[in-house]
């Protein structure tokens, strides 16, 4: 009788007030969206393979591109991977202050990549190069736009966890976006070692 007393006032806990979120779910989860990014960016590279040398009397990619310009955006991203690896680093060790410095040293080299793209955007619209000019410009628009946004969305997904980890630390959750960060990450430079081989140097040089 009085295990049932004790059992009735005992107040019901209907969800648990941690986080709970399981790592092979977020990880799979993850991988699946990379592999439909992955197809993302096949269809664009080869929207561009198909209207790549369609000018349409207009501009070509040597007259347009300045490779020392793409060459520099192209090592701030190769950069920023190689801090990104350093804060992973730091946050096996679990250095709060280390991880947030390299993270913040990441983002402003996407902040410079991101800069130089516009830059350079704003450079060809000025002189007539727009999308609408002829297939290969409307190609090299969409697909190098497409990769742009990626890495500003990249970008606010970096402050966000900066915020996070400085709120709570490096718990199990932190470190598990961290860790998906740090792929999508890495994911956009290989893309765009794609994008500055195909569509810059053999555009220039093809």
């Amino acid at each position: 009788m009085a295990n049932n007393t004790a059992s009735q006032t005992e107040t019901p806990v209907f969800y648990l007030k941690e986080e709970h979120h399981p790592e092979t779910g977020t990880m799979l989860g993850f991988w699946i969206y990379l592999m439909s990014d992955c197809l993302i960016f096949a269809i664009l590279f080869a929207t561009h393979g198909v209207l790549g040398r369609n000018y349409a009397a207009g501009p070509s990619p040597a007259d347009l591109f300045d490779l020392e310009l793409v060459a520099i955006n192209t090592s701030m991203l190769l950069f920023s991977s190689i801090t990104y690896g350093f804060a992973m680093l730091q946050m096996e060790k679990g250095k709060i202050a280390g991880t947030q410095l390299w993270l913040a040293i990441t983002g402003l080299f996407g902040i410079a990549f991101v800069g130089l793209e516009l830059y350079e955007f704003h450079h060809l619209w000025s002189i007539g190069a727009t999308p609408m000019r002829s297939g290969f410009l409307s190609a090299f628009y969409t697909l190098v736009a497409t990769h742009g946004l990626h890495v500003t969305f990249g970008i606010i997904w970096l402050v966000t966890l900066m915020v996070q980890v400085s709120q709570r630390g490096l718990i199990p959750e932190n470190k598990r976006r961290l860790m998906c960060l740090s792929m999508f990450w890495h994911f956009l430079d290989v893309v765009w070692i794609g994008v500055f081989s195909v569509v810059y140097l053999l555009g220039v040089l093809g």
